[in-house]
């Protein structure tokens, strides 16, 4: 099931400069520049008719800073949720920003960002003046998560089997089949961002978003490593993705009651 352990080994290490940038610049209105001023009786009516034929009255906006330093949050984040997943931030330990930022080859600000983020979602908390620690979990935490995500998806997909037809299943099959090859590998962070991709598109079936957000937050923290848990071996793995193919073989042929054992067997090896 969705995997609370830590990684056998850690795996390879972000070089520096993996997240490059360039600079961006702003484009002065022509009708700023010397000599271009446009009277403003005359701008207005350039305006309306410009607004009549759908086009902006404005300059395109700059690339400023702050959207270049989101990117580059946005990618340390997903490396940092990597790291969780595969126990190369180990539950109970604190790690600084500046550190983290000189393993990936950036400053300490996007990280200091990214993991602040992580703090709201708690996966970790933050120390004051030494940085941020791995929340420390348990067996008993990931069991009650796997009942919650039961609690929401089980009626959901049950509910999808009886109306879904075969063919829309038949799209999601590149997903499920996404799981298994990161099974095969034994690469736990892209099992757990497969994993979630499948349910996700199970559940955006059913047309409410708020469900396919909330489902997919439970869904993430139930991935967290546990305090000293066992490594996901590949095997268990190989068996959780199976789990997705058969479900969407049962899906496609409208067996409610194998959609049924295999939903409720999914979220119950979901605490092991």
């Amino acid at each position: 099931m969705e995997q609370g352990s830590a990684r056998e080994g850690a795996r390879p290490a972000y070089a520096p400069g993996a997240f490059p940038y360039a600079p961006g610049g702003a484009r002065v209105p022509e009708d700023r520049l010397p000599g271009n001023r446009v009277p403003e009786q005359a701008r207005g009516r350039q305006g309306e008719e410009e607004q009549a034929r759908g086009e902006h009255t404005h300059s395109e906006p700059p690339a400023p800073r702050t959207v270049r330093r989101h990117s580059v949050r946005g990618q340390i984040l997903d490396a940092l949720r990597a790291a969780l997943v595969d126990g190369e931030l180990v539950p109970g330990q604190v790690y600084s920003a500046p550190a983290l930022g000189a393993r990936f080859g950036v400053s300490a600000t996007p990280v200091r960002e990214a993991m602040q983020r992580l703090a709201v979602e708690g996966a970790v908390e933050v120390v004051p003046n030494r940085g941020f620690r791995v929340t420390e979990r348990g067996p008993r935490e990931l069991a009650e998560l796997a009942e919650v995500r039961a609690l929401i998806e089980v009626p959901v997909m049950l509910g999808l089997a009886r109306t879904v037809p075969a063919q829309r299943w038949s799209v999601l099959r590149p997903l499920a089949e996404a799981t298994v090859a990161a099974a095969a590998v034994g690469d736990r962070a892209a099992y757990a961002e497969s994993d979630r991709a499948f349910h996700r598109a199970v559940l955006t079936l059913s047309g409410n978003e708020q469900l396919v957000t909330i489902a997919d937050e439970l869904h993430r923290r139930s991935q967290w490593p546990l305090v000293a848990g066992p490594a996901a071996r590949r095997a268990e793995l190989l068996a959780d993705a199976a789990e997705h193919t058969a479900l969407l073989d049962a899906l496609i042929a409208q067996d409610l009651t194998v959609v049924q054992a295999l939903v409720r067997e999914h979220f119950t090896g979901a605490d092991g």
